[in-house]
């Protein structure tokens, strides 16, 4: 899997970290993605950074992040929408950016830094956002500690011994392409990663793109040369686990939000079928003409789905709000 190419993180911007004492003492509610200060708390000798702010009530967000993804590689649309109602909390998991440590070379590996990093900031029960790879961590994360673990949203994810076509490494032939092609400029990576190549979907790609870059200030540092192939390694692994498919699955007794697009190349969509059919409590959003990035294409939407997911409901069992409201 070594010999894939994969770009460096296309993350230009220089590395300011937040450093002034009275922003600091703002409370949390009136951060955006935009301003909320980069922190930084030690665990297992660990010095994890990480991002908190958001409505403190109720049960925190946890987000898991993709493939060679830092703070800053997060929908600030996203963040902020879900930020209205809850806590969200960013993190980058040991040797990722800003933080220091050595990447493991499996998700399990990633899933204990993780949990370290949760314990670290004395938080007892949350929630639990996994996007791509992240989503892998948090299956793990939550096969380990299942009463930390309230509500589970996976975006653009996959199962162990997931369908990759015939890619090398259980990573999809389009993925090894898309990664070892040169852009210009870098972060026009992501309108191939996450978007299709439909004209109103690569429209709403250069949207995404001008958000992404919306935080001019206090950017997180780029990734370092060893964390693609450890994340690589960790996808290997993760495909190719012995025993009865996708039985593990059935331990995920969360209510689950699955997301995806219809079209997703990155991680195929019908490892989100595989998913929502072994988990005993899991539901499924597809959207159309949509690519890895389903969930940024279609920001507004998501938002709404997630924030009354976790608010309680959404699960398999209960009737949607819409559907309640059309009964009336």
């Amino acid at each position: 899997m070594s010999n894939i190419p994969f770009l460096k993180h296309p993350n230009h911007v220089p590395d300011l970290r937040q450093s002034n004492s009275h922003k600091e003492e703002r409370t949390m509610s009136t951060y955006s993605a935009a301003t909320v200060p980069t922190q930084f708390v030690e665990a297992n000798g660990i010095r994890f950074a990480y991002r908190r702010w958001g409505k403190q009530a109720g049960v925190p967000l946890v987000f898991n992040q993709h493939f060679t993804g830092n703070l800053d590689n997060w929908d600030p649309a996203v963040l902020d929408g879900l930020a209205k109602e809850r806590e969200v909390i960013l993190f980058n998991n040991a040797g990722i950016a800003s933080s220091t440590g050595e990447v493991p070379k499996t998700f399990a590996g990633m899933a204990k830094h993780a949990a370290a990093f949760i314990d670290a900031l004395t938080l007892k029960r949350i929630d639990l956002l996994g996007f791509s790879i992240g989503g892998m961590v948090a299956q793990q994360i939550t096969l380990d500690r299942p009463e930390l673990i309230r509500k589970l949203i996976l975006v653009g994810t996959a199962p162990r011994n997931h369908d990759a076509g015939n890619g090398q490494g259980h990573i999809t032939p389009e993925t090894a392409a898309i990664f070892g092609a040169t852009y210009d400029p870098p972060e026009n990576l992501w309108l191939k990663v996450f978007f299709t190549d439909s004209e109103q979907s690569q429209a709403t790609g250069r949207a995404f793109l001008k958000r992404y870059l919306s935080r001019t200030e206090n950017r997180d540092a780029p990734i370092n040369d060893k964390v693609a192939p450890a994340q690589i390694a960790a996808v290997g692994e993760w495909g190719s686990h012995g025993g009865e498919r996708f039985a593990y699955l059935k331990k995920v007794t969360q209510p689950t939000l699955v997301v995806n697009g219809n079209h997703d190349i990155i991680v195929y969509t019908v490892n989100s079928l595989y998913l929502v059919q072994n988990m005993p409590n899991a539901k499924l959003i597809l959207y159309p003409d949509a690519n890895h990035g389903s969930w940024y294409q279609n920001h507004e939407d998501f938002v709404f789905e997630a924030n009354r997911f976790l608010a309680g409901y959404g699960a398999t069992a209960e009737t949607s709000v819409r559907a309640q409201s059309t009964s009336q």
